[in-house]
């Protein structure tokens, strides 16, 4: 309301704020910001604090009773004890392997791999990893060069006023925050492409002696990549953007060139929500449209080719062996991808819900679709796939529980630093008694907006037009952070209010953290890993085996 309102000193919406470029930017008014000020109280507000908090634990909560329902179904499917089974070696690795020992436990001769040999494969693998690390950080970074290029350029080409109710929109922060998510997006889902090659083949050069040890290195790999390539530019803009920017007079600039984008006059929350937003849904959209359109693509033009074959050899019948012969065939890796798109979405749902409070929300709906588009393809696209046993969900339980524990972190971070949730409140129970008899959320925009002589502009800031609004040059603007003014002595030095804000985010992370953590564990250890009837049906179990024994070795 205070941004959107012209009335000043209440409202400040008529503040005239500092140009967001050098040069070619003019100043402009804290009022068409308003629209992101409104997205970012949406989600921005009383309720993020204990939302975040609450998601946490059911993240604890979905992993502890996961774990009880997996166990559940191991002990319906007899693979309690199923692990000890699984040690067979795979065949690639006996062809590859020239070198045998005895196995102490069969006795028997097997392909060995000198610990020399296997040091080496794992050193080249992560050192190959940390490099294409390196390669999505660098196209995060150019992502980042075209925002700071291409908002300097919106900033200069759109003229707000002209585009009458539209130009409350078409910011050129909200145009660069857009384009730059959807140029994200498709570098993201180009990427993924090259890392899926690069996983399987460190994987393979590794020589993993037994499938699941390769299920469970190619899945360390590949969430990697993917983690990176999904979540760092949402860490950029969570927790780096608004602290290399600067403030008038002593901005910071990218190879002496570009200054660094400033997040807007709300914060940097809506920025992340509308990344979030964008990422998400075009990943789910592009994901569903892949799984139910090429495979049925590919499964009408082998039909097609089927039936012309048939009808060339005058045989008209197109048996039901032949249709099902013509359905995609079941790879060996393809749950993989299903298991890596849920851990992915459990990560968007967790790590940054508190700026994008309705991503369950997106992922619920897309999980609904999920179910009904998987079994379409299980059922009417893919041949009968053949079974593999296995007890749990391997190393993906343990990269969700990662997720889980880092979302603490990361959510009580995204609120100290990106959320304006506790400057409010320092000035809601402090500065806002200096002015007013009670406390009060009233005056805070104007009390976080500091003051800059526009005289004190270094050469390549100063502004062309220093009298945009026509009501003479502007000699004061107004930039966000915790400055002291001018006149003062020292000018443009943090005030004292800058530094209580950094001791209530300082102890809100340390008190959050702690609590969530210390009710993370308390849940975990109050809920057990097995059911109660469960263990002591199998404590029977153990017991009648251990008697039947006893009683054939006495008649015996």
């Amino acid at each position: 309301q205070e941004v959107c309102d012209e009335t000043y000193p209440t409202y400040a919406g008529n503040l005239t704020m500092c140009p967001l470029c050098d040069e070619d930017c003019s100043y402009w008014k804290l009022k068409t910001s308003c629209l992101a000020s409104r997205i970012t109280y949406v989600f921005d507000n009383e309720a993020t604090i204990f939302f975040a908090v609450f998601m946490s634990m059911w993240a604890t909560m979905f992993l502890e009773f996961w774990k009880r329902r997996q166990f559940q179904l191991s002990y319906e499917w007899d693979l309690v004890d199923y692990d000890e089974e699984r040690d067979l070696i795979r065949p690639e690795y006996e062809a590859q392997v020239t070198r045998e020992r005895l196995n102490p436990i069969t006795g028997d001769m097997e392909p060995y791999l000198s610990t020399k040999d296997k040091y080496t494969r794992t050193c080249f693998s992560l050192v190959t990893v940390f490099f294409w690390i390196l390669v999505i950080i660098a196209a995060v970074f150019a992502i980042i060069v075209y925002r700071l290029a291409i908002s300097a350029i919106f900033a200069v080409s759109i003229d707000l006023s002209s585009l009458g109710a539209i130009g409350t929109f078409a910011t050129p922060a909200m145009l660069t925050t857009i384009t730059a998510s959807l140029l994200s997006l498709i570098v993201i889902m180009l990427l993924n492409k090259v890392y899926e090659k690069v996983a399987l083949w460190l994987t393979e050069l590794e020589l993993p002696r037994t499938q699941t040890e390769f299920e469970d290195r190619f899945t360390f790999k590949m969430f990697c990549f993917q983690f990176v390539n999904f979540y760092s530019y949402l860490f950029y803009i969570a927790f780096f953007k608004s602290t290399i920017t600067g403030s008038p007079g002593n901005y910071n600039y990218l190879f002496g060139e570009w200054r660094w984008e400033e997040c807007d006059a709300g914060g940097c929350m809506y920025e992340l929500s509308i990344q979030l937003i964008i990422i998400m849904f075009g990943k789910q959209l592009w994901n569903n449209i892949v799984e139910l359109v090429l495979p049925w693509a590919q499964t009408k033009y082998r039909q097609w080719k089927s039936q012309k074959v048939s009808a060339e050899m005058k045989d008209n019948e197109y048996t039901r062996w032949e249709q099902d012969y013509d359905l995609n065939q079941f790879k060996e890796m393809d749950l993989f991808y299903e298991y890596l798109e849920m851990v992915i979405q459990f990560g968007f749902v967790t790590l940054f819900v508190a700026a994008f409070p309705l991503a369950p929300v997106l992922a619920l709906i897309n999980n609904i679709i999920e179910i009904r588009l998987d079994a379409n393809k299980f059922i009417c696209e893919l041949r009968r796939p053949l079974a593999h046993k296995c007890s749990d969900i391997g190393a993906w339980y343990y990269l969700l529980e990662f997720i889980g524990n880092l979302a603490v972190v990361t959510n009580a971070f995204t609120i100290a630093i990106t959320s304006e949730a506790i400057p409010k409140l320092v000035y809601y129970y402090v500065y806002s008694l200096e002015i007013y008899p009670e406390s009060t959320y009233v005056g805070y925009v104007n009390n976080s907006m500091s003051y800059f002589n526009t005289s004190d502009f270094d050469l390549r800031s100063v502004p062309n037009n220093r009298d945009p609004f026509g009501e003479g040059n502007v000699t004061v603007c107004r930039y966000p952070g915790y400055l002291s003014p001018p006149n003062a002595n020292p000018p443009y030095a943090f005030t004292t209010q800058y530094w209580h804000n950094i001791a209530g985010k300082l102890a809100f992370i340390i008190v959050v953290e702690h609590v969530v953590f210390l009710l993370k564990r308390l849940l975990d250890y109050l809920i057990p890993d097995r059911p109660r009837k469960l263990r002591d049906k199998i404590r029977r179990e153990h017991f009648l085996v251990q008697n039947m024994m006893f009683k054939a070795e006495t008649d015996k």
